[in-house]
Order: C-alpha cells, then structure tokens, then sequence
C-alpha cells in the first residue's frame, strides 16, 4: 500500500483526540486563549454538560479580521514571538487549541479588537468570515461537540458527570488567576481581584475559613524559585485529592513531583490515605521547566526535579513544624458554631534535651525527670478519682505556660489545664505519642555494619535507578553501592530490618523511573517509628499524678509539630473561658 498524505479534515480529528478528550477539554483551552488574550472577566456557559452547547465570552484584545482567519489554522499562534520553546510565558502556545476542536463540533468565533470598524464572526465550518455585531472581546460558541466523530460522543460520561469535570477546570483557572472574574453558567461566580484566602474558601468550601497556613519562600540568595500560597492545617483533610491545587508558572498542573514532595511534607502528620489540602505556586525559570509534554499542558517535567522537590518539602516541613507550633487554635467542644473563639499559643521553640531510647527499652525515657523511666501501663479499666485539686498540690503553679498547669485528669485519657483565661484539654496518648516520635526521628536510627554484604540482583537499568539515589537513602541507614551492572550491595542497613530486599529496591526503581525519586525508605522509616512511638506512650487509660501531667505538657509545648500527633490527630484543645460563661449565661 503506497505512502499518502492525510487531508488535513482528518489530520485535525486526530489532534483533537489528544486536544479534546471531553467538554471540560474545550472550557479549558477556549478559557487559557481568554487568559491569553488579557481578559479579566470570563463569562463560561454550558448546556447539557457541553455536549449540546459551550460558550466562553471575554473581555480580551480581540482578533482582526485576518487573525481570525487564521485562527483555526493548524499550529498558527500569536504566542511564540521568538520561536523559543525554552521560554514560554503563555497558557497556550502550540496551535492546535481552535483547530482541533472546529473539527469536531459546529464552531463560531465573534471578535472585535477595538481597532477595526465592526466586529467579526468566523464560521469555522465553512471558513467564511463576515461582519459581525459584536462589539467587546472575543465570543466562542461550541454546538454539536463530537457530532461529526459519534466513536468519540458515545463515551462521554451522563451530563451530570461531564458538567462536574467542567466545574474542576473552571475552579483550577480560577484558583491560578484571582486577578480575573470567573463566573459559569451565572452559579459559579468568582470575582475579580478577588482576595486569595477568599477565592480559596469559594472553591474549597467555608470548612477551611482559618485553618489554611501561608506559604512564603524562595531558594538560597539567587531566589531560583519562590513557593507561595496555603496549605491545610494536618487535621483538615480530604479522602481524596481533590482540593489539591498546584501551579507551574501559574499554569494549573498534575505534576508527579509536586504531588509526592506534597505527600513527603505531611508524612508524620497525617494518614497515608487522607489528603491534604493546598493551592501552592511554584515560580521557577521557564528555561529549568518543560511544559511541552503533552498537547494537555497538564504535565511538566523539570530540569532539577530531585532540587525541587527537596524545595517543596523542606518550606512545607517548616511551615507545619513553625505553625502548629504558634497557631491559632479554632475549638468546637460545644455543638453551637457560632460560640467559637480562638486563642494563639506563642510556644518557646528550645529543643528538648536528649534522652535514651532504644528499641529494646522496657522503660520509656524522655526529657523531663518527672517522666523519666515512666513505664508503659496497660489500659485501666478503673475510672479516675477526678475532683477539686487544691493550690498546694499542684507543683507547677505557673498558668502562663502556654498549655497552663494541670489541674486534674478525665477518664485516665485527657489531661486538663488551667491556662490564664483559658480551659486546655490534652489527649495525654497523642501528646506522649508525638514527643516519643520526634525523639526517636533525631536519636534512633542505628546503622548495622554487616560483615558479608546482602546481594540483591536487579535488573541492570533497575540498579541505575536505585544507585542514582543512593546518597539520599544513605542518611535513612542504608549503605548500597553497585556489585557488577546486575547486582546491589548492602554493607549497612538500620538495625532490625530485615526485609524483601529485592520488592524494596524493584519499587524504588519504579518510582525513581517515573518520578525522579522514591519516597519508599522514608516511608518505611516513617511507619516503623511512628508504629514503635504509639506502643511505647503514655496510654489512654494511665493515671498520671500532677507532676507527670506538668511534665508532660512542658515537653510537648517544646515539641516539634506539637499541635498533632503523627497520625494527624489534634493533640490539644483550648476553650476561652469566656465561651463557658457565655454557656451558663453569665455574659
């Protein structure tokens, strides 16, 4: 069969099969070319999830009459002046957008630049253009989507399911640009200028109003890349990543590495399943960045991609660690929303003095001396003696501490505490919980030398992968180098693992593949001391006396992530006591 060259109708239908997956597909190029175009207010309406209708209007610059021609012409674009690949600073820039989209559906383009004397409308199934009425930006109108490819219309989703994939993209654009006014089909509406921490609540719902965290930094004197934006408080989250929004240069991305330095930063604060939210904007040089992946624009592929990740992880790591630290903690005991007050802990941040703590201690060690060697009891199935508790027999008379004095114990599980005009309750498990953890992080990785090495084979464009991350896994540990192009060996490995060597290193390789790193070892290290903190802590069901309650919060005011334990659950809570006047009416 001789070689031909396919018409350009059916060279289109192709492009779009990548270009235009579904009508959410459609709002989001027609909306990129709107952002494009320096429009600050975009109108998007949709009938029938897009399958009957999509039209997005602006108030951008418009098009002359031989732009718009040229428009739905294959891979012609306005947005690469120096054909330089290397430095884009559009949403767009490939030419495929319009094109590909006219050749599936029933397309028309009305457009005025301000310059011209009348407006213009582009039948783009015809290529006729004809003088228009429109006398503002550029309107695009979608009809019939996929009528001319029915292999194609046949697996969009029931309307209902489509009209929510759009409504995503809409949020995503929107959360990229809050100097822009967003509003579809006149439900979802997002002003202009818009302030972040409101455009965020809109998008992700008024459960996150003041439990966001600021994200300010930049990398080392040169400022190669800046992070800004908020992520959640570790017990705010999500049963899916849904309410993760991350941008590239302000181009809303899917990015592997952003998604796992993201799950890096939560991982001793929150659950492996659960999900933390976040609108995060990483600014980078446009050179050290790729967005030519994919005709989607959703991927990006960095040049540094191990640099920025230890980027994102480091600044999210000290913005939990700083936070929970001196945050403003919301309580809702009471099932009344509207009494809630909030009181901010300023937490000395001293580093707590170092103890012993092995994996083979049968006693508990930690740095106060009244909870020094205090063993691990088991749960007491005896209710505790809580009553009055007079001045004289409380030694630590201090309420100014920022979790107060203890005053007395409920149910053997939670301490309470008198803090100025503060009532503080403390879950003495999760507090213990999250001091033993934090030690064990800084004290109890031992490094085993072995005396004959584990070999482990591999295949040989798997050993490449795990060894170009050897310095990494060497601070968790473990010591490998290479043993010929088909074998790794361990000289050195943390003391008591004895694992699958090859399935550890087999999913490494995978990661490292696809990622361009592996936060399997962290994670495995991750789960063995958090799993050894929450059996060697104080247990709910304990009696403690006042000295060790005292003790307790002392060491936990000083702890790094105090605010939670490392299951992401609250370790503390405050209630003003002016909330309990408001409840026996004494206001």
């Amino acid at each position: 069969m001789p070689i031909r060259v396919l018409p350009d109708f059916l060279v289109n239908q192709i492009a779009a099969g990548e270009v235009v997956e579904r009508p959410a597909s459609v709002v989001k190029e027609l909306v990129e070319n709107a952002l494009d175009a320096g429009a600050n207010q975009i109108v998007i309406d949709v009938i029938d999830g897009g399958r009957t209708q999509i039209s997005v209007i602006d108030n951008g610059c418009g098009m002359s009459r031989d732009d718009l021609g040229r428009s739905i012409t294959r891979h012609a674009t306005s947005k690469l002046p120096d054909d330089d690949l290397l430095n884009i600073n559009f949403m767009g820039f490939r030419g495929e957008a319009l094109p590909s989209i006219a050749s599936v559906s029933d397309m028309t383009i009305d457009t005025y630049n301000g310059v011209d004397e009348n407006g213009w409308q582009l039948d783009c199934t015809t290529g006729d253009v004809r003088p228009s009425g429109w006398d503002s930006g550029t309107r695009i109108r979608v009809a019939n989507l996929f009528s001319r490819t029915p292999a194609r219309l046949k697996f969009l989703r029931g309307d209902r399911a489509e009209m929510m994939s759009v409504v995503d993209v809409v949020k995503r654009l929107a959360m990229s640009r809050t100097d822009v006014g967003f509003t579809l089909n006149n439900k979802w509406r997002f002003p202009q200028n818009q302030d972040m921490l409101e455009r965020i609540i809109a998008v992700m719902g008024d459960d996150v109003r003041g439990r966001m965290l600021a994200v300010d930094a930049r990398s080392g004197s040169d400022a190669s890349m800046e992070l800004h934006g908020f992520i959640s408080e570790p017990t705010l989250r999500r049963a899916s990543s849904i309410d993760q929004y991350l941008f590239v240069n302000g181009r809303p991305v899917k990015d592997k590495v952003l998604v796992g330095a993201l799950r890096a930063a939560y991982m001793d604060v929150m659950h492996a399943r659960e999900f933390p939210l976040c609108a995060l904007y990483l600014t980078i040089d446009p050179r050290r960045v790729d967005v030519n992946v994919s005709p989607a624009k959703t991927e990006v592929h960095f040049l540094e991609p191990s640099h920025v990740r230890a980027f994102i992880i480091k600044v999210l790591r000290d913005v939990l660690a700083q936070t929970l630290n001196n945050r403003a903690v919301q309580d809702t005991v009471i099932s009344n929303p509207n009494i809630v007050r909030t009181q901010t802990l300023n937490f000395n941040m001293g580093t707590p003095q170092a103890g012993h703590m092995g994996p083979d201690s049968a006693f508990l060690f930690v740095a106060s001396p009244q909870l020094r060697a205090l063993p691990i009891m088991e749960k007491s199935d005896t209710k505790s003696d809580f009553g009055v508790i007079h001045e004289k027999d409380n030694v630590d008379n201090n309420v100014n501490n920022p979790l107060g004095r203890a005053i007395g114990q409920i149910g053997n599980k939670y301490i309470l505490a008198e803090s100025g005009e503060n009532l503080v309750i403390v879950d003495q498990h999760a507090a213990h919980e999250r001091i033993t953890y934090e030690h064990l992080r800084r004290h109890a990785i031992k490094v085993q030398p072995l005396l004959t090495p584990i070999i482990v084979h591999l295949r040989p464009e798997d050993v490449a992968a795990v060894l170009s991350i050897a310095d990494e896994m060497r601070a968790s540990g473990l010591h490998i180098d290479a043993f010929g192009d088909s074998d790794i060996a361990i000289f050195e490995k943390p003391a008591d693992w004895d694992l699958n060597w090859a399935d550890l290193f087999q999913s490494i390789a995978d990661e490292v593949r696809v990622y361009g790193h592996s936060a399997q070892l962290g994670e495995r290290l991750h789960l063995k001391l958090a799993n050894y903190a929450c059996h060697h802590s104080v247990r709910a069901g304990q009696k403690l006396d006042l000295s060790q309650m005292n003790a307790l919060l002392r060491d936990i005011e000083q702890t790094t992530r105090g605010g939670e334990c490392n299951h992401g659950r609250p370790v503390y809570k405050i209630i003003p006591i002016a909330d309990m006047d408001g409840w026996f009416e004494r206001c």
